[in-house]
């Protein structure tokens, strides 16, 4: 499968004919008819991207999509409305989507556009990325300290994933066990982190004693940060 996709579209022709089309297109399409579900999607999946009808049954496209942003800064977010002026595409920019097809909408280019925002997501994962002395590589699974190479635990490489995706960005605990918590039934309690913040810096940091990369923040949580 290409990526994940949440289509939230009531209407069920429209829902059904642009399911179709992406998974013809080789995407994993996880479509919902209202918030609520759409909801339960996000918790269980963590999609890549979210198709977002602006009118729904259970409430308003714009105040779910802030909701969404809140805690899920990565996800794309693609509108789909039938409203078709500046003031909309504005409400809907500050809401936090990413861009917008108006309906009446060309399945082909709707198709287009997902295909362009994963083919600069897979470009951006082939190449290293690179703070102070480490070097990673997320679409290898490997990482460097200078010509060092870092070996990790699968549940080290997620949090290290989730700080890459959140660059100087503060993480809540809430946040991390959130990301550490998936389907497959991994579990991480809380007062595991600060263990797991340790044993990262003992693989990244020349002086895990006086942290360059992964710091705390006082009562608020962790940030990964290059000094340089």
């Amino acid at each position: 499968m290409e990526g994940a996709i949440l289509l939230l579209e009531d209407e069920e022709s429209v829902n059904r004919g642009v399911r179709f089309t992406l998974e013809k297109a080789g995407y994993q399409v996880y479509a919902c008819g209202s918030i609520r579900e759409a909801e339960q999607v996000l918790e269980v999946h963590r999609p890549q991207m979210m198709i977002c009808d602006l009118t729904l049954p259970d409430g308003n496209g714009l105040d779910f999509i802030r909701k969404v942003r809140e805690t899920q800064r990565d996800i794309y977010i693609l509108c789909l409305t039938a409203l078709d002026s500046e003031t909309d595409y504005v409400m809907g920019y500050s809401a936090g989507a990413d861009d917008y097809v108006a309906k009446p909408f060309s399945l082909s280019v709707l198709t287009l556009k997902v295909q362009a925002y994963f083919g600069r997501n897979k470009k951006a994962a082939n190449t290293p990325i690179s703070f102070g002395k480490i070097r990673v590589s997320m679409s290898e699974m490997r990482a460097w300290r200078a010509d060092e190479e870092l070996f990790f635990t699968k549940t080290e490489w997620k949090l290290l994933m989730l700080f890459l995706q959140n660059p100087n960005q503060i993480l809540s605990k809430n946040q991390i066990l959130e990301s550490l918590f998936d389907a497959e039934g991994d579990f991480v309690e809380e007062n595991t982190i600060a263990v797991m913040i340790r044993r990262l810096r003992e693989k990244m940091e020349e002086d895990p004693a006086k942290p360059q990369y992964i710091k705390n923040v006082r009562g608020m949580g962790y940030i990964l940060h290059d000094s340089d």
